[in-house]
């Protein structure tokens, strides 16, 4: 039977890709194991999925002075260990990885005993994680032309972000009832990211009066960040977090508010929902979401609004904006070609295989 490992962790985006080949990987017959941290993220989100599971030391590898930089290599070095030991014991025909911390002892134990690495890099630039990695894949797979150029050219492969197929299942009167809105006014979603966003859910709120004379809202605010005092208020619905009714929560929607997470984008690129991105400032990540959502910009597929141009009238006038011209990104984001990265990655996973394991 064949084998992979997948890993990758510290956040959902390192996670959801891997979840969404998962299927094509079970239908080819691949016996699947994961690898991630103790107790990230990963772990419950690949458990509740069914495929077994190891966790091994991490530590993160920082470019700026913190007491944790003096413990972490040896978490790092603990990890290294505990994945040779894994891999040792359950001998993969090749590895995939998505990326963050923990992926970097997995990839470095797979060179050892020389398995072949798909890794893929889901934003502009490479993170430093990926960057510790790409020396030992065999290919590095990307989200956004603009990537190739900072990766080895005989290596790299624009495939897009695996989508998960379920979430373009989405049923948009099943989405209606779940939220108790109606067909009458058009849809605006809101999604502050995986850990909220106290800037974009302040911001929608300030202008809601506003808004709700054109709009009815489902707003995803993340943990702890509802607006008790607006609960009840017609036409504004507002989630911690949605977990298998979001695919039809996105089908309700007409358009978007997000983040420029790679991940969340490729999603709504493959959804083909116009939308407004906010991005992180650099003050709060490595600028890799401003580069994110003006790539996405340059192709037609979003409106970017910077979070620090934000003003009541700025961001009331990119939502009209954007709901007005949503025909125009519909259009754009139909002709990418960036629609078939489960196939893509699966092709290249195959192509790793020993010749006797082929399909």
């Amino acid at each position: 039977m064949k084998k992979i490992i997948l890993t990758g962790g510290g956040t959902a985006g390192h996670v959801t890709p891997n979840l969404a080949l998962i299927p094509a990987l079970k239908d080819a017959g691949y016996e699947i194991r994961y690898i991630g941290s103790y107790q990230g993220i990963e772990r419950r989100l690949i458990e509740n999925a069914g495929i077994p599971y190891d966790g091994i030391s991490s530590g993160k590898l920082r470019r700026y002075f913190d007491l944790k930089n003096f413990s972490d290599p040896f978490r790092v070095l603990k990890g290294y260990g505990e994945a040779r030991r894994l891999l040792k014991r359950y001998r993969p025909d090749v590895i995939f990885s998505k990326g963050g911390f923990v992926a970097v002892p997995v990839v470095l134990a797979a060179k050892h005993f020389k398995i072949p690495v798909i890794i893929h890099e889901s934003d502009m630039t490479p993170g430093l994680a990926n960057k510790l990695c790409i020396p030992s894949a065999v290919k590095v797979c990307c989200n956004f032309p603009e990537t190739l150029k900072y990766l080895p050219a005989d290596k790299a492969v624009l495939t897009g972000s695996p989508i998960r197929a379920d979430l373009l299942r989405g049923d948009r009167l099943s989405g209606l009832n779940y939220a108790h809105l109606s067909s009458e006014k058009p849809i605006l979603m809101v999604i502050g990211g995986s850990l909220g966003s106290v800037a974009v859910n302040q911001a929608v709120r300030g202008i809601l009066p506003r808004l709700l004379e054109t709009f009815q809202i489902i707003h995803i605010c993340g943990k702890g960040n509802l607006d008790e005092g607006l609960i009840g208020t017609p036409g504004y619905v507002q989630y911690e977090y949605v977990d298998a009714p979001l695919k039809h929560l996105f089908a309700a929607a007409d358009v978007v508010i997000s983040r420029a997470g790679a991940n969340s984008i490729c999603e709504l690129l493959a959804l083909k929902k116009p939308n407004l991105l906010i991005p992180l400032p650099a003050s709060a990540s490595r600028g890799d979401q401003i580069l994110n959502a003006a790539s996405f910009a340059k192709q037609g597929f979003s409106r970017v609004l910077e979070e620090e141009q934000i003003t009541p009238d700025s961001l009331f006038e990119a939502i009209t904006q954007l709901y007005a011209r949503r025909r125009d990104y519909i259009e754009a984001m139909e002709k990418s070609s960036l629609n078939n990265a489960v196939e893509t990655i699966f092709s290249l996973i195959e192509d790793c295989l020993p010749k006797t394991d082929k399909i």
